[in-house]
């Protein structure tokens, strides 16, 4: 009989696999059909009522697409129906939320240094945030103010800031950013649940009765369409940051999480300008390229005057593992093969804390750590684990030859 845990870990990885599957299919069909309405060109022979048109070849055919704002004078019957992308994407997300950050909530979701939550308190928390952030989203998009799209995006991305920082007060930096992309994608899956998609039946109901649609509807959803696709390419970086600590671990997070939805729409914008033919925007990849540096910078700042003062305060028993001359390139090969499980908060699965509590990113922590490494990695092959990540002969033995230098043993 399989044990609890076992189950547990392949649920976990059946639905991040749905979750890519569906994901996939969905990105890429929003970026297809942005594409195609922005390259749609004019030609004499539209036909009646067409609003544009576009010829393309792939896999060894032709295709020739037309865009009705409205809808033709005829409907087939048949018609494709873009949805379940995003409906299976935002379930299978959820479902992946509540079995890592819900249930796991102890070792992923509560930081008790910044809120001292009980489970349901934290699980309360994140269901309230996502349900609050569509509401307050579709409320703007429907007033007065949201009359003027580009007003509305500013706001929109004040407020994703505002959450960001928010997020970070509560729950664990890894938990933050994840919830800030499950917050952004349910405003996306909610666009297409519940406005997108009943748009285009009333649509598709009023030419089925012989009446002529109200084009008002037509232009909400693409403003919700137009707001979906700039919001795409953060949601990937924050689903993705949990694996990346340096994203997540950091003091300003939720500052890095600002400037990712700035390179979204400086990406966005150099695809869309080169799509409805206005050329090469290259502006945007320096811009976004100045964007990119600048959360490298923040991911670190303030960490080289912690870790100095950290090393400042080492007895001299286990400082002179730092001075060593080859300490640097040790410490390098101990965080690259040691720091997925030695972690604060370890990405290895399956790992709720740091193996025996010891921690090993900083250059103090492995420092007095300098007996336990030697002798677990330095001259036994204990550590790491043949079945995690491999360490070569060469490593261990500059491990090995640090330490004995390093102790004058």
């Amino acid at each position: 009989m399989l044990e609890l845990a076992v189950w547990g870990a392949w649920a976990e990885f059946a639905f991040r696999w749905l979750h890519v599957i569906t994901a996939m299919a969905w990105i890429g069909a929003s970026f297809y059909f942005i594409a195609l309405d922005l390259g749609l060109r004019k030609s004499p022979n539209l036909a009646p009522g067409a609003h544009g048109e576009e010829w393309q070849v792939h896999g060894g055919g032709f295709y020739h697409i037309q865009k009705y704002l409205v809808a033709p004078d005829f409907l087939p019957e048949h018609l494709i129906w873009h949805k379940w992308q995003s409906y299976m994407t935002w379930v299978s997300g959820f479902v992946l939320l509540a079995l890592v950050y819900y249930v796991g909530a102890e070792f992923y979701l509560i930081d008790s240094a910044k809120a001292d939550l009980a489970v349901w308190q934290a699980v309360g928390i994140s269901l309230a945030s996502l349900a609050l952030g569509w509401v307050i989203y579709d409320l703007l998009c429907k007033s007065r103010f949201g009359e003027d799209n580009t007003r509305l995006m500013v706001l929109l991305f004040v407020l994703l800031v505002i959450m960001a920082w928010g997020y970070t007060q509560v729950f664990t930096g890894r938990a933050a950013l994840l919830h800030l992309g499950a917050f952004t994608a349910t405003i996306m899956s909610g666009n297409v649940f519940f406005i997108i998609i009943p748009n285009q039946k009333i649509v598709v109901a009023d030419l089925r009765a012989g009446r002529v649609p109200d084009a008002k509807y037509g232009k909400i959803a693409k403003q919700r369409s137009t707001h979906n696709n700039y919001l795409t390419l953060p949601v990937i970086f924050l689903m993705l940051s949990n694996h990346y600590p340096l994203s997540f671990a950091s003091e300003y997070n939720w500052l890095i999480a600002g400037l990712v939805f700035l390179m979204g729409v400086t990406i966005r914008h150099f695809f869309n300008t080169l799509h409805l033919g206005g050329g090469y925007k290259w502006w945007t990849w320096v811009a976004t390229t100045a964007l990119f540096v600048a959360i490298v910078l923040l991911s670190t700042l303030g960490q080289n005057e912690r870790a100095e003062e950290e090393l400042a305060s080492l007895p001299p028993s286990v400082a002179r593992f730092v001075d060593d001359p080859e300490f640097e390139d040790v410490y390098w090969t101990v965080v690259g093969h040691c720091s997925m499980c030695h972690a604060q908060e370890p990405l290895w699965p399956g790992l709720h804390w740091a193996p025996k509590g010891v921690v090993l990113e900083t250059e103090a922590e492995v420092a007095r750590a300098a007996q336990v490494i030697y002798l677990q990695s330095g001259i036994s092959h204990a550590m790491p684990p043949g079945s995690t990540v491999l360490m070569d002969d060469e490593a261990r033995q500059q491990i090995a030859q640090w330490y004995r230098r390093a102790s004058g043993s």
